[in-house]
């Protein structure tokens, strides 16, 4: 709501309040005459809060200066409104201090009343822009946080899909030397690869079994590599059909295996991958053998596990649970991700 919005709403809700007095009271013109001073001041010290004080001094945490200008303030306006209000007639001295004429007790003085009608009145109008302020700030905190969610995923990913493509153009050079009848079918293997990354991957999330695809074309690329049999199991089970999932999860994990397991040149070497998922969960699972022989690693780092963890705080929060558990021998990583609410 802006300024001058909020300034009309007080003014028709004093209007209002003192329209209603008016009428109760039948007072006629001079409930008019005795009230429309403090009805102008009670308008005169709401637009100074609004326009100056609320904005330049309690919105940017000077609280004692702000308490101090808002407390002369209503003063002073007190003050013009009781002197205007309290003028002699023409030829009668007002009554001396402590002079009572007779006739009921006098009540408080005039500036007083006045001092609390017009505090009432800002008081009133400060909650009700520092509900507005607050609750505008909270607008923007949240506004912002999701944009640098937005923006943190897309550079997470951004850092994720360029190392896939660098590591199945590799497998596709070692595929060229040894045997170059395969290099063409693998090619369409990495164009399926790259049309997912590069068309499904921009949404928010995807359905189960395109990643479960994408996995399945990343392991037949790799087991292009060599016409030997590689040690490598897969449990696909999906009984949702219907059940999304955010893109790029899984895959840094079994590229992970993949490299490390070195399952090419170990003998006894194993890579076990399970992806299970019904109406309430999806659970995955990959365990990989440890070779002694240290992973041959790219130029480039290993830039996705950490991306995927980051990713699963922001995307998942309260509804993943990950457990890695590494020894000498084995590798294992087991991840759910709740589809309905916490776990």
């Amino acid at each position: 709501m802006k300024q001058t919005y909020r300034f009309l709403f007080h003014v028709f809700l004093w209007l209002a309040v003192w329209l209603m007095a008016w009428l109760l009271l039948n007072e006629n013109s001079i409930f008019l005459d005795k009230n429309a001073p403090s009805f102008l001041m009670q308008i005169v010290v709401i637009a100074v809060l609004i326009y100056i004080t609320a904005p330049t001094l309690l919105f940017k945490k000077k609280y004692l200066l702000f308490g101090v200008v808002s407390v002369a303030l209503i003063i002073l306006c007190s003050f013009l409104i009781s002197e205007s209000m309290g003028l002699p007639e023409r030829g009668i001295p007002p009554p001396m201090r402590g002079e009572h004429r007779g006739g009921p007790p006098m009540g408080p003085p005039q500036i007083l009343i006045q001092f609390l009608i017009l505090s009432i009145a800002y008081v009133l109008a400060t909650f009700v822009e520092t509900f507005l302020f607050a609750q505008k700030k909270e607008e923007e905190t949240i506004r912002n946080k999701n944009e640098n969610l937005q923006m943190e995923l897309k550079f997470l990913k951004s850092q994720i899909n360029p190392h896939f493509l660098f590591n199945s153009l590799n497998n596709i050079y070692a595929l060229s030397v040894i045997d170059s009848n395969k290099t063409q079918e693998s090619i369409g293997t990495l164009s399926d690869m790259l049309r997912y990354v590069l068309y499904e991957c921009e949404q928010p999330t995807v359905p189960i079994k395109k990643e479960i695809a994408y996995i399945s074309n990343y392991l037949n690329l790799f087991r292009l590599k060599s016409s030997k049999p590689f040690p490598i199991k897969t449990d696909f089970q999906v009984s949702n059909s219907g059940a999304m999932i955010a893109p790029m999860i899984f895959i840094p994990y079994v590229e992970n295996a993949l490299k490390h397991g070195n399952i090419d040149h170990v003998a006894d070497g194993y890579l076990e991958i399970k992806v299970h998922s019904d109406d309430k969960k999806i659970n995955f699972y990959v365990a990989n053998s440890v070779s002694e022989r240290p992973a041959q690693k790219d130029a480039v780092g290993g830039i996705g596990l950490e991306n995927v963890k980051k990713r699963l705080e922001i995307l998942y929060p309260n509804k993943h649970e990950l457990s890695i558990v590494q020894t000498p021998e084995s590798y294992t990583v087991n991840l759910s991700i709740s589809l309905n609410g916490a776990n």
